[in-house]
């Protein structure tokens, strides 16, 4: 019979109301969802609203019930307890909310030639040159030294400044043209334009004082504060519609948070589920899942064992163990689309294509599989089964040829448990530029193809 026919996820789609109501949502969710603090702020609020209590309020976990743990502000899981016992597995979506960006140095703050700069450390990978010359936001926090959270948000405002990282003139840019193009912006070079404006009188760095003095004047922030802060820089404006007929969208951080916003339009939907649904949002994907809230970490281990405890009345880590090892999960992470620009770097048939729908992965990684989670074939069966039935229009891809690069997911992190776990996202263009392009109709289908997971009582 040959392989799988190409079908287009415009065939037929016929988005409803309540999906045109979802692209929009999501455009927002974009637009000010901005850090990892910000989307989990805005997943939270949601989550309130729709009945998710905090894990520590909880006195039980019966069936139907609601639940939500935030982790440090920067992560998250919602649960939502089934008609099984939690002891026998559980259905789980796993997602990211980091994005690659710059994030400011604890000492950052500097001075010359009459222009003030703040130092900057990329996060993720990036192509440097890609964040020169554009208007870039400020976003994060900054704890005092009494304690005290300020919020930044700069940039984002009509009536904000923005700011930028300088590019070299092409008319003096000889020496640069002959360099590797990884080599051509240093990381140390991307220093971000604070400011021009000198503060009054004589002395040493008139304008890093004038911008201490607006520091401290409007967001109470001395120079000392940078050392307890986190600020991230990243493409200031709004994600958009993009194309001629809007069927696309151009945004920054859609690498995870279309899959993420996905999710969570999912999980929203489901009320008495067989299994046990859960909805993960991690922090620090984008540079290994370490730290205290990245997948590394034990926070969903610690979430099953407590949701157990609560469920038949005393911890049991036999039972925690059986039931991460019986869980389902898909790992909720986009894949490089499809660019007949640059087609010399995919193998066709195994690309994902934008417009064809949802994206399996049976493996992700590098070379020779390297850090990868390799799906079982049953697993990889059974999630075609749930699409099909469901009328999910769906696609397998790898990540470009054999040894042309790759790279991970969160798989592998679930996978350590023994649960079977499946890379499962959409295709987008220009992943890991300030701005990423992906397909509405993508986005449609992978809310189905979601919903039909969680809801599968297999």
């Amino acid at each position: 019979m040959g392989s799988k026919k190409v079908k287009l996820a415009w065939d037929d789609l016929m988005i409803s109301d309540q999906e045109r109501e979802a692209v929009t949502e999501y455009l927002s969710f974009l637009s000010k969802g901005k850090t990892e603090r910000e989307s989990w702020q805005i997943i939270e609020s949601w989550a309130q609203r729709e009945g998710f209590i905090p894990l520590d309020k909880l006195e039980g976990f019966q069936p139907g019930q609601r639940v939500r743990l935030a982790v440090r502000g920067k992560a998250g899981i919602l649960a939502i307890s089934g008609q099984r016992p939690l002891s026998e597995g559980f259905r789980l979506i796993a997602t990211h909310i980091d994005a690659p960006r710059l994030d400011i140095k604890q000492h950052p703050l500097y001075e010359e030639e009459g222009l003030a700069f703040l130092k900057t450390h990329y996060y993720g990978g990036i192509k440097k040159y890609q964040w020169m010359a554009l208007p870039l936001s400020l976003h994060g926090v900054v704890f005092l030294r009494n304690g005290q959270k300020v919020e930044i948000i700069i940039g984002e405002d009509e009536e904000d400044p923005v700011f930028t990282i300088s590019d070299l003139l092409p008319h003096l840019a000889k020496d640069q043209y002959n360099k590797k193009l990884s080599e051509a912006v240093s990381g140390e070079g991307l220093n971000l334009l604070l400011g021009h404006n000198p503060s009054l009188g004589e002395g040493e760095e008139r304008v890093k004082s004038a911008i201490l003095v607006i520091l401290r004047d409007k967001y109470g922030i001395e120079e000392e504060d940078f050392v307890s802060a986190e600020l991230e820089v990243v493409p200031a404006g709004k994600a958009r519609y993009s194309g001629l007929d809007k069927s696309l969208i151009i945004g920054y951080g859609q690498d995870d948070r279309i899959c993420s916003f996905a999710a969570w339009k999912a999980v929203a939907e489901i009320q008495q589920p067989e299994w046990t649904t859960l909805v993960l949002f991690a922090d620090k994907e984008e540079i290994g899942s370490d730290s205290n809230t990245g997948m590394k970490a034990r926070y969903l281990e610690n979430f099953i064992a407590e949701l157990i405890t609560l469920q038949s009345g005393k911890y049991d880590g036999l039972l925690v163990r059986r039931s991460l090892a019986r869980a389902k999960a898909l790992s909720a992470d986009v894949t490089g689309g499809y660019d007949p620009n640059y087609a010399e770097v995919m193998d066709k048939r195994n690309s994902a294509f934008l417009g064809r729908g949802l994206v399996i992965s049976k493996y992700t990684g590098s070379k020779g599989k390297y850090d990868t989670s390799d799906a079982n074939a049953e697993f990889v069966a059974e999630v075609r089964r749930i699409f099909d039935d469901a009328k999910i229009c769906w696609q397998t891809a790898e990540l470009g040829k054999v040894d042309q690069g790759g790279g991970g997911t969160i798989a592998q992190y679930m996978a350590i448990y023994g649960m079977e776990v499946l890379d499962c996202g959409v295709g987008i263009l220009s992943m890991h530029a300030p701005w990423e392009i992906a397909s509405i109709a993508d986005l449609v289908m992978m809310i189905r193809g979601y919903q039909a997971f969680l809801k599968y009582s297999g």
